[in-house]
């Protein structure tokens, strides 16, 4: 991996952590809606700088091109979903190395055996150090817990928003016209752990598709970073529609008391998924899906300082390995 390559990976870590934690802190709040309102307002903001780009550079684009260009905004339907189900369920620091450990195993495994990567023996060691420090981090050491109230998840103790304690219907409950969505199906608190990694392992299995699908389309097919990351923008903008329009006092409450969350996600989640396409279009997947994992680092550390979550040696320990994991990767 080129220092080029990792510099990309890196800041594309930050930014991903940044925007889990906002996707977290809105978590409870719907999650069709909040992914609706992040897909639309993402296609807004980074339209011009897609146009400009296609001014400057006109892609040549086949007909297997778009494609995969629309396929990867159905996949990403699915991982937004049950990833935002995850994280109504359970801690940041649990469903989120859980989700991206295995997503990183699995396109990394798939990366050599379907597409013919051989990465060194350092490689193969980078590889199994940052998968087993992910997975470590995202063992439970405990009980998912609810957040804290710096998070916008319900304090420990009091009812969770539209709960029928809190004293106003629920968001998707037959009182506010609409049905729930079935990604919001179950108790916001008090979950079993098993649901919240159940979700969380699903939700690596598409981290995982939709990685090979998009590694594809930059590498072989020539679709532009830029193009096919902001592709499945629009295309989750209007899968998600139907139900988010339906549901429109739900979506206000959730645009009202998240903008700031959904504005962030909006800007930092294409960037960060671009910068990684620019990445994968020049280095092999098996070492950019595992090296990306470093951003489950700065996922811990929001857990622990914003939302009070612990575990704190296992995950340091945890992330020791990450790090010697990504050095490795590096030079092999």
């Amino acid at each position: 991996m080129s220092a080029t390559a990792l510099a990309l990976i890196l800041v594309a870590a930050l930014a991903h952590a940044t925007w889990n934690l906002f996707s977290k802190q809105a978590s409870v709040a719907g999650a069709s809606s909040f992914v609706w309102l992040m897909s639309l307002t993402a296609t807004v903001l980074y339209a011009p700088v897609v146009a400009l780009s296609v001014l400057v550079s006109p892609p040549r684009l086949t007909p297997l091109a778009w494609l995969f260009m629309i396929g990867t905004g159905l996949l990403q339907v699915g991982y937004f979903l049950f990833l935002q189900a995850g994280y109504r369920l359970g801690d940041l620091s649990l469903v989120y190395p859980l989700g991206r450990g295995t997503g990183a195993l699995l396109a990394a495994l798939a990366g050599i055996t379907l597409l013919g990567e051989r990465p060194g023996a350092a490689g193969i060691t980078g590889i199994g150090l940052v998968v087993l420090g992910v997975l470590v981090l995202g063992a439970p050491g405990r009980a998912a817990g609810p957040a804290s109230p710096a998070s916008g998840s319900p304090a420990p103790g009091s009812p969770a928003p539209g709960s029928p304690a809190s004293g106003s219907p629920a968001s998707g409950s037959p009182a506010s016209g609409s049905p729930a969505a079935p990604s919001l199906a179950g108790p916001p608190r008090a979950a079993p752990a098993s649901r919240a990694i159940t979700f969380a392992l699903v939700t690596g299995m598409f981290i995982a598709s939709y990685t090979l699908w998009d590694k594809y389309a930059v590498s072989t097919l020539r679709v532009p970073p830029l193009l096919q990351g902001y592709a499945s923008l629009p295309v989750m903008a209007l899968l998600l529609a139907p139900s988010a329009l339906r549901q429109r006092g739900r979506t206000t409450r959730v645009w009202r008391r998240y903008r700031r969350q959904v504005t962030g996600a909006a800007v930092l989640s294409p960037l960060a998924y671009v910068l990684v396409l620019i990445a994968m279009s020049f280095t092999a997947v098996s070492a950019v899906a595992p090296a990306r994992e470093v951003s489950v680092l700065v996922g811990v550390i929001l857990g622990r300082r914003l939302l009070g979550e612990g575990s704190l040696a296992r995950r340091l320990t945890a992330a020791a390995a990450i790090a010697a994991g990504i050095i490795c990767i590096a030079v092999g």
